[in-house]
């Protein structure tokens, strides 16, 4: 049997034409409405599954046109994040046969299908399912930039997050390594091209550099609801930063920032000198700031793709303290009453500093002069 998957984000069509080819169905999958209706003439599925929310053509658009203007009643699923019950009401109102709400697992999905086209689930048609797989309602992009991370990659970990989590794309950025980093980051995305990609920079420009590279080449793809940046290490646990997505997807911010300040039930470790160190310059960059918040270089940060270009377009003037850069570009473009509105900082459950940072403690006494440089220059 036939199925025409319509999503303008290629990460969900992708999921879902994996995940019904190994149902055994023949597949074809459109990223607009107006290409899928032109697939519908040709491929003639047996049913349908499309978005509401996409650009141009919209998939009560495509309803319209299969169940008006070519009066079929091909089966159709309509696979959506949007919850307005006026929408669902009228996707039915045109005759569709189900509605399901993202976020939603796969397996479920399948059945739907399964019960929309009558088919029983019979053992020998079934493929062991891999657990926990969801399609979100948005589309994230994650940078993490990486110079000499060969032993400290955890591979298995950021395979089994994007395999779970199919509404990510994780892209690793080479910032210049001179061991083998890269070698083990082109290892890493084999077998999970659509959710893993590598962007090389051939000469070392820093971190600050490697993460305005890599959030400028995610921009470009404009299946990304929200782009942000995670460090390598992963000292901020995929489950928090998975938190601080469900928070910018249920509000107005436009950045949700993690924060590492220790709280009752935390897991959250520091080296005890790099803990004063950490305060003393923390106080000093709500001084520069002149906002309240309390951690501004924790390296986990997601925000609306909408502020990729008012703060990463031009280079940052440090290397280490982009981050307070960003709050100040934040507070140069909107103005601090409203920046401090537009930003979320919000704690981690789990944070550990993990060992082999490349900051050293001399690192650490040249950050006062950069915030110096960065009072000054954005004064």
């Amino acid at each position: 049997m036939k199925i025409l998957a319509i999503d303008d984000q290629q990460l969900i069509l992708l999921s879902i034409e994996k995940k019904l080819t190994e149902s055994g169905f023949d597949v074809c999958i459109s990223d607009s409405g107006d290409k899928g209706i032109v697939l519908y003439d040709q491929f003639k599925p047996d049913l349908v599954i499309v978005d509401i929310n996409m650009p141009g053509m919209s998939g009560l658009d495509v309803v319209k046109h299969i169940r008006l203007n070519k009066a079929d009643e091909t089966p159709i699923l309509i696979l959506s994040g949007n919850t307005d019950e006026q929408v669902i009401i009228d996707g039915f109102d045109l005759g569709i046969n189900d509605y399901m709400k993202k976020p939603v697992s796969l397996n479920e999905m399948a059945a739907r299908v399964d019960r929309i086209l009558g088919i029983r689930n019979l053992p020998e048609r079934r493929i062991p399912a891999k657990t926990n797989q969801m399609l979100q309602q948005y589309c994230v992009g994650i940078v993490i930039p990486c110079y000499n991370e060969e032993e400290r990659l955890t591979s298995a970990a950021f395979q089994e997050f994007a395999n779970e989590n199919l509404g990510y794309h994780l892209c690793f950025v080479n910032d210049g390594s001179t061991d083998n980093t890269l070698e083990v980051l082109n290892k890493l995305k084999e077998g999970n091209e659509d959710r893993i990609s590598v962007y090389n920079c051939e000469k070392n420009g820093g971190k600050a550099e490697a993460v305005r590279q890599g959030m400028k080449h995610l921009a470009k793809d404009k299946q990304f609801d929200y782009l942000g940046y995670l460090d390598a290490d992963l000292s901020t646990d995929f489950r928090d930063f998975d938190e601080l997505v469900r928070t910018l997807e249920n509000s107005d911010f436009k950045i949700v920032s993690g924060s590492r300040i220790s709280r009752m039930g935390a897991n959250i470790t520091k080296e005890s000198a790099r803990k004063i160190i950490s305060k003393t310059i923390n106080m000093i960059i709500q001084t520069i700031l002149g906002m309240p918040f309390k951690d501004t270089q924790c390296g986990a940060k997601i925000m609306t793709r909408d502020m990729v270009e008012p703060i990463f377009e031009d280079k940052f003037i440090t290397r280490w303290l982009f981050d307070v850069e960003i709050f100040m570009r934040m507070k140069g473009f909107y103005g601090k009453e409203k920046a401090k509105n537009l930003i979320c900082e919000q704690p981690l459950k789990r944070w550990i500093h993990a060992d082999g940072s490349k900051l050293s403690m001399k690192d650490s006494v040249k950050i006062v002069g950069q915030l110096g440089q960065i009072a000054l220059y954005y004064k």
